[in-house]
């Protein structure tokens, strides 16, 4: 953190050897130094961060300006070497104290610096950090060696941050779209929903609001590898594999002194429920005002957003990403074994799942600790799951070694490649008779990997990254690379289900579900079809509680299809929703006679209804902007205690709250909100809507703001 600022008394101890720190007064060194913060942060693309203090992104060059008092610095006579430093405890060894003298040339491998002019007592400076520097708070000092003394003077702080515009620097991408979109974009969306209907959900990672450097430092500074060994854990600050991994542990509190407890189950009343957050900066300040205790709750995009805001603010490019039926393998065999019942209903035994979606994210860097072809993407989970060498963490793991099966490959492999390539076994488990295995299936998990799109808030598929196609020669070598066992091939089925449901389908309408049930066989079947509807968490289980249950004796000729109409009422389903609105359907079909069976499931989300954002003028920074903001009741009840929540980087400080009240049904209401945005450019307003029957429903409109 340079500051311009006058040196006093205060920073001075006169020492009884030859070596004197300066007290900056009259006839002392140095009387005033000039960081340039402001050109320096322009330069160095941390200005949205702050313009009073000095952050720099290492292996570029800044300047500073030493005003001397009179005849304090003869040129002829006086050497002058600068010292940067870091942590508790900095000595050369450990790389965390540098020495470096004035030279001709500026070494960009290395912490340099060159004298660019003097005159008149004020010398120029142009320097430059190393491009492996440490990240973080440094300290700088200059030194004046003359005939007689040295002497030491202190000028300042400033912090070190990694640099992907750099390309000696372990993180440097070379792509300036995607460096504005991964490092410098404060907004963003998170696809949630199921692969059938994906949702965008805005997020503001606010990583350039002036305090959240500062919560992110600390954030290292709490871990627990610091806290043993301070001095340790600074000189490994260079290392993007390190502090990323450090990050992933760090967002969750399992372990450690992290920012989020996580949940996901009712109830949320001693906290906030998970979908109600808008954005970042509101869960890292409570964490950081709170004494670094837990914030109460996160679930898995709660975890990723927070991450990103951490890692790009750092200087890690970082994007979100969106994994579709994604599978948590609990034992490591590479597959995913549901058990149900011979109604049709999950019993729930079996310790594996799969999350309808599940979100990390993936940072950008080189890794010089695996064999080459592993740089790129790295896959980084703080979603408390599993542990990652005794530590609830993962990654980061290089999505070219998942796409490859090449699960030896650190860190976290193996757990990640399950969830987007694990295969899903179902068993029947009668009442009576032993387990059967019904069905096997290889393209169910890992669907629709999706993040946002440089420069767009559209979805980008980016499947292929993870796997091969389905099925392909490539994918097959892949299995066998993970050394997976390949499940039995199996007999054509004679008897078929599948479920379908007439799109979209919005939350307060009835639902039209359709069992299409198939008889591949030359001899007419007499069966019956069990149906059955379930309230769905995003992260699998729901503790069996149903919507609706039917059971139908149909027949089906040779060669024919049958399809059977049914339909759910928002009385039946309507107090079963959460956050997230997704139901679960099963059809269950058994031939009477031969016992043959055949299941399927589907899950549905249902669409809320939309919140319109209209902004009244132009957006001018500083100055008063209104926008509108609609909403209809599409539900066939009424809605009571409505409130609307806004965020947005640059535009609100914090958030905002307005009391709606009752909603009729079908009614519109429309509110008008004014605010003052503090910084220019494209940002995102989010606005967020809870009440008695809807929570969490989600609107965000992208605001220009001018200078």
């Amino acid at each position: 953190m340079f500051r311009c600022f006058h040196l006093n008394k205060a920073h001075c101890k006169k020492k009884t050897s030859k070596t004197v720190y300066a007290d900056f007064g009259a006839g002392r060194i140095v009387s005033y130094v000039d960081f340039h913060c402001g050109k320096n942060n322009r330069a160095h693309r941390t200005t949205e961060i702050s313009t009073k203090r000095l952050i720099i992104r290492r292996g570029q060059t800044f300047h500073i300006t030493i005003h001397f008092n009179k005849n304090q610095y003869d040129t002829d006579n006086d050497r002058l070497i600068l010292v940067a430093q870091t942590g508790p405890e900095p000595s050369e060894t450990s790389g965390t104290k540098i020495l470096f003298p004035l030279t001709d040339s500026i070494n960009k491998r290395r912490w340099s610096a060159v004298s660019s002019s003097f005159s008149r007592g004020k010398l120029s400076l142009e320097m430059s950090s190393s491009p492996n520097a440490k990240i973080g708070h440094h300290v700088l000092i200059l030194q004046k060696l003359s005939l007689s003394q040295t002497e030491n003077c202190h000028l300042g702080e400033f912090v070190v941050l990694f640099n992907p515009w750099c390309p000696e620097d372990e993180v440097y991408l070379n792509d300036e779209e995607k460096l504005k979109e991964y490092v410098l974009n404060e907004q963003g969306i998170v696809f949630t929903g199921c692969a059938d209907y994906i949702q965008g959900v805005p997020w503001n990672f606010g990583q350039f609001e002036e305090d959240i450097l500062d919560i992110c430092l600390k954030l290292l500074d709490n871990s627990p590898k610091h806290l043993k060994n301070p001095a340790k854990d600074y000189m490994r600050r260079f290392d993007p594999v390190y502090i990323c991994r450090t990050v992933s542990a760090m967002v969750n509190c399992n372990d450690d002194n992290g920012i989020l407890f996580g949940k996901w189950d009712d109830p949320y009343t001693d906290g906030v429920y998970p979908g109600k957050w808008n954005g970042s900066v509101a869960i890292l300040r409570q964490w950081n005002n709170n004494n670094y205790q837990p914030v109460c709750y996160g679930q898995c995009w709660v975890f990723a957003a927070v991450a990103c805001t951490v890692l790009r603010c750092l200087g890690i490019p970082t994007r979100v990403v969106t994994n579709f039926e994604s599978a948590h393998d609990t034992n490591g065999n590479l597959t995913i074994d549901n058990e149900y019942d011979d109604e049709g209903m999950d019993l729930e035994r079996s310790t594996d799942s799969i999350w309808n979606f599940h979100v990390w994210i993936e940072s950008w860097m080189a890794r010089f600790d695996l064999r080459r072809g592993n740089d790129g993407w790295q896959v980084l989970d703080p979603t408390p799951q599993e542990k990652s060498e005794g530590v609830y963490c993962c990654g980061p793991a290089p999505v070219k070694a998942i796409k490859e099966g090449e699960i030896d490959m650190r860190y976290d492999v193996p757990f990640i490649y399950a969830e987007v390539n694990a295969d899903c076994v179902t068993w029947m488990c009668p009442e009576k008779g032993k387990r059967i295995k019904i069905d096997s299936d290889t393209k169910h998990v890992g669907q629709k990997i999706s993040t946002k799109c440089v420069g767009s808030d559209e979805r980008e598929d980016i499947t292929d990254n993870y796997k091969h196609p389905e099925g392909s020669s490539l994918e097959r070598y892949a299995f066998k690379t993970a050394d997976k066992r390949r499940l039995p091939q199996k007999p054509k089925k004679q008897l078929d289900v599948y479920l379908k449901a007439d799109g979209p389908n919005y939350n307060g309408a009835n639902i039209k579900v359709s069992a299409i049930i198939s008889n591949k066989n030359s001899m007419t079947k007499n069966c019956t079809l069990k149906f059955c509807a379930m309230k769905k968490k995003y992260n699998s289980r729901s503790k069996r509680k149903f919507i609706k249950k039917y059971q139908e004796e149909i027949t089906i000729r040779p060669g024919e299809d049958t399809t059977v109409e049914l339909e759910l009422t928002y009385a039946e389903y309507g107090e079963c929703l959460d956050k997230y609105n997704l139901i679960r359907l099963t059809a269950l079909i058994i031939d009477g006679k031969t016992k043959e069976s055949a299941f399927t499931l589907k899950d549905i989300s249902l669409i809320n209804p939309n919140i319109k954002i209209q902004v009244l003028g132009t957006a001018v920074m500083s100055k008063k902007l209104t926008v509108r903001i609609n909403f209809e009741n599409l539900l066939p009840v009424e809605l009571n205690n409505g409130v609307f929540t806004l965020e947005g980087a640059g535009l609100i400080d914090g958030q905002m709250e307005i009391g709606i009240g009752k909603i009729n049904p079908g009614e519109v209401i429309a509110k008008e909100i004014s605010f003052i945005p503090s910084k220019r450019g494209l940002k995102k307003l989010t606005v967020d809507f809870d009440c008695d029957k809807l929570k969490d429903v989600k609107g965000y409109l992208n605001i220009d703001v001018q200078e």
